[in-house]
């Protein structure tokens, strides 16, 4: 090395793609001092684009630059490429981003939440997916998840007439197998699921009635609405769920039209949290400045990586809102240590979502982070605290997956 290069200098940057379970992309940069850095670049469904303008677009601009200088790279790469924001980009300005804080805490010997201003708790509350095609198996689901230790539930339930329902892990997929949670089926063309929305809102307030029944007032619950309700629907629905005391109703309504929220707010007290499909804080600037919702649902890596999820909630601490970051199986664990360090950082942290990866996944990333008695915690390792086994990823070759389409009785394509 000549005494004008830095030992911290990007010499090489490489994605791999791999499909333990399902299907992740991470990029890994090292220097030239040997240190590496990863990164979470997963967009599910649309994998390979990500992993493309990755290998075609930015690795080139980073050989040669200075590991040290993440917020000049991050402004470097968003500023610079003219065409800004959407999830293609973001994902990979945020793999890039992660993967430079790994490599900076790994150089300061470590964890990433010590440069991120230290612990603010002991560790992040996490909460479980539980679901049913009916009451009955979505109680069992429930006892399951607080025996495996999670102290707050999301629920979510098959409704009567529908095959197929999102977050219900025993659902008959549309090509007749079980849906065991993960969405993104291995299908040449997404399988198409049937939706009635006045059917569901006739059925949930007693789903949670059942549920307050047989667990009692405590138990913090939350619910996915995943963006298929009208803004009066979801007002609706906001209103008649208040006597059942959630956590949170999440993504009520499609996100892009945020003077919804305005007309949700105004009808139910139920607690909103929305955002796990926005890419940038730009996207929150009216949601929070009106406080109209109050939690902040982005993922690290879609939304710019740890740089920008810091100046979001910091932005969302300023008007109260508090952190509930993306987190099911479709952020590899690389993204989930990510959330995990912020999760202890900031002074705003709301609630973690956890799901645990397949066993598969956990042979390709080796990982630092614990989850006891209800609460995440990312570890002591420097860095993010995963490492990725390039011989367990190589034994799982990327394979096609699709999410769902959604469509209405009468076959109209509606929000999934």
């Amino acid at each position: 090395m000549s005494p004008n290069e830095t030992p911290h200098r990007i010499i090489s940057a490489e994605t791999v793609v791999t499909s333990p379970g399902r299907n992740f992309v991470t990029l890994r940069i090292t220097t030239a001092d040997g240190v590496t850095g990863l990164g979470d670049a997963t967009l599910n469904g649309r994998e390979l684009a990500v992993d493309s303008y990755l290998r075609d677009h930015l690795v080139p601009l980073l050989i040669g630059r200075d590991a040290s200088r993440i917020e000049d790279t991050w402004q470097y790469l968003y500023r610079g490429a003219y065409w800004r924001r959407g999830p293609v980009t973001m994902a990979a300005i945020a793999a890039v981003d992660t993967a430079l804080w790994d490599i900076k805490a790994k150089v300061a010997g470590m964890p990433l939440y010590q440069l991120l201003g230290g612990a603010s708790r002991t560790g992040a509350l996490a909460y479980g997916h539980a679901s049913g095609r009916d009451i009955p198996e979505l109680l069992d689901s429930i006892r399951a998840h607080l025996a495996a230790g999670y102290r707050a539930i999301r629920v979510q339930t098959g409704i009567p007439g529908l095959d197929s329902v999102y977050g219900v892990a025993a659902s008959a997929a549309g090509d007749g197998e079980r849906y065991d949670y993960e969405p993104a089926r291995r299908t040449a063309l997404p399988v198409e699921e049937s939706w009635d929305t006045r059917a569901y809102l006739r059925h949930l307030p007693n789903v949670f009635e059942a549920v307050r029944h047989e667990f009692g007032p405590e138990l913090p619950l939350l619910h996915d609405g995943h963006h298929r309700m009208t803004p009066i629907q979801a007002a609706k629905l906001g209103k008649a769920l208040e006597p059942y005391d959630l956590f949170w109703l999440e993504d009520a309504t499609p996100g892009e039209d945020q003077a919804a929220l305005r007309l949700i707010r105004q009808h139910t007290t139920t607690p909103l949290a929305i955002g796990e499909v926005f890419n940038t804080a730009h996207d929150y600037t009216t949601l929070l400045g009106e406080r109209l919702i109050d939690y902040v649902r982005s993922a690290v890596t879609h939304t710019g990586g740890v740089t920008a999820m810091k100046k979001l909630l910091d932005l969302a601490a300023l008007y109260g809102a508090k952190s509930g970051i993306h987190g099911p199986t479709d952020i590899s664990p690389v993204g989930m240590a990510a959330a995990l360090h912020l999760d202890l950082a900031i002074h705003n942290f709301g609630i973690q979502e956890y799901m645990r990866h397949d066993p598969r996944t956990l042979e390709v990333f080796r990982t630092s982070y614990t989850f006891d008695d209800g609460l995440l915690h990312p570890g002591e390792n420097p860095g993010l605290g995963v490492e990725l086994d390039d011989e367990a990823a190589a034994r799982f070759p990327y394979e096609p997956a699709y999410l769902p389409v959604n469509r209405l009785l009468d076959g109209t394509v509606h929000d999934w």
